[in-house]
């Protein structure tokens, strides 16, 4: 529900043009002003920046530009390649949606230039179609992220809490969208809540609906947009085992189902994650027979939907022991090519720490005596400081003090 207006003007969008040209962020996947924008690298940014922050996504775009340079070679690679690459990123059935949509686009000889052909497409929602449509090709859509719901709930000052408020948020965003430089004023908006408007302290006095924002007029700039309280996910438990094989130090992994959490990713094995994983049954689910150690600590990682603790158990086989079905064993020098989550290298890192942890050194022995070379002399002892003599006056005699200028004296 919107806030009743009161004398505030209609936010223009060319008011907010004129600060962007000013003021616009230099980012890699954005086009300078007057060039032409490259639909693939505004749809890969766009995928990549959905729940994660420019500043994250900056190298990997770079790394997976240098990679998969057009839409047609990042359709021909495997889907191996194409996780390994997304690894750590999180949200990783944005990569097996990623690969799908560029195999349909390289199929159909380029991207759609509609959000409703862009919606066709795999892993391209409302938000994602709208920014492609506008930034790529100059539609007048709207381009709904985080940073334009929080400029649009305090210009308007809504009341009904989010996710409720979307809707009523996305309709009053596609009323400012102007017919004339619709992508720039997309990119507008995001700009401006990463940069004035955010979350916390917004900086009201330089932005430039300052005068229409309903919600800076009554000083509750920072209490939008309104939220329902989250309500924490029940934390996890379960077992991680992790397999180094002698000769080639090669670690046992496997990957996961391609749908669900973490789908399509590398890890070691790991056992069920349940509220109520018992750690001392953890054996039970090892993925094979061998002399397991259980590390102390515990790996921690936070979901989205639910915390996750794992007990972590270490084997060491054999040289030339085969992987279980279903599983590999990868040479350590190897382990950055696979798509391994945030989560399983912290896996990794916990066994490596344990591993290479060493053991207190052993004390020197003595070196042999160099006969050839005269001791130094050794210095004289020095003498003890002699005793303080006590006087042996008592403590209650008077102080005699010479009385002055008659040679009497006299007590005090």
């Amino acid at each position: 529900m919107v806030a009743p207006a009161a004398s505030h003007s209609r936010p223009e969008a060319a008011d907010l043009l004129v600060w962007y040209d000013r003021h616009r962020r230099a980012l890699p996947w954005r086009a300078l002003p007057g060039v032409a924008p490259d639909p693939y690298r505004v749809w890969l940014s766009e995928i990549m920046l959905q729940q994660t922050t420019v500043a994250a996504v900056k190298p990997y775009f770079a790394r997976f530009l240098e990679r998969f340079p057009t839409v047609e070679v990042l359709a021909a690679a495997p889907e191996d390649a194409v996780m390994g690459a997304w690894a750590g990123l999180g949200y990783y059935s944005r990569a097996r949606n990623l690969h799908a949509c560029a195999k349909a686009v390289a199929e159909a000889g380029g991207f759609p230039d509609t959000v409703e052909g862009l919606r066709k497409l795999p892993g391209i929602g409302a938000y994602t179609a709208g920014a492609i449509a506008a930034i790529a090709f100059d539609r007048p859509a709207a381009a709904v992220d985080g940073n334009v719901e929080r400029v649009v709930s305090r210009l308007y000052a809504i009341e009904t809490p989010i996710p409720a408020a979307r809707p009523e948020i996305r309709r009053l965003a596609e009323e400012m969208v102007p017919q004339e430089r619709p992508g720039d004023f997309a990119q507008a908006v995001m700009d401006l809540g990463a940069t004035l408007c955010t979350p916390k302290r917004p900086a009201c006095a330089l932005c430039p609906w300052m005068q229409p924002c309903r919600a800076r007029a009554e000083g509750l700039q920072e209490t939008f947009p309104r939220k329902v309280k989250k309500v924490a996910g029940a934390l996890r438990r379960g077992a991680a085992f992790v397999v180094l094989r002698a000769g080639d130090d090669a670690v046992l992994l496997r990957t996961r189902p391609p749908e669900g959490l973490l789908g399509s990713m590398a890890e070691p094995p790991t056992s069920e994650w349940r509220a109520d994983y018992d750690p001392a049954q953890a054996l039970l689910d090892a993925p094979l027979d061998a002399r397991w150690k259980r590390l102390p600590g515990l790996v921690r990682h936070v979901f989205t939907h639910f915390p996750l603790e794992l007990t972590v158990f270490l084997a060491r086989v054999a040289a030339g022991t085969p992987a279980p079905e279903g599983m590999r064993f990868t040479p350590r020098v190897g382990l950055e090519a696979e798509p391994l989550p945030g989560a399983m290298k912290k896996v990794l890192a916990h066994v490596l720490e344990q591993k290479l942890a060493a053991p207190p050194a052993a004390a020197a022995p003595p070196p042999a005596p160099d006969l050839a070379t005269l001791p130094e002399p050794e210095p004289p002892p020095r003498r003890a400081p002699l005793p303080k003599v006590l006087s042996r006056r008592p403590a209650s005699a008077a102080s005699v003090v010479k009385s002055p200028g008659r040679g009497r004296p006299r007590t005090r």
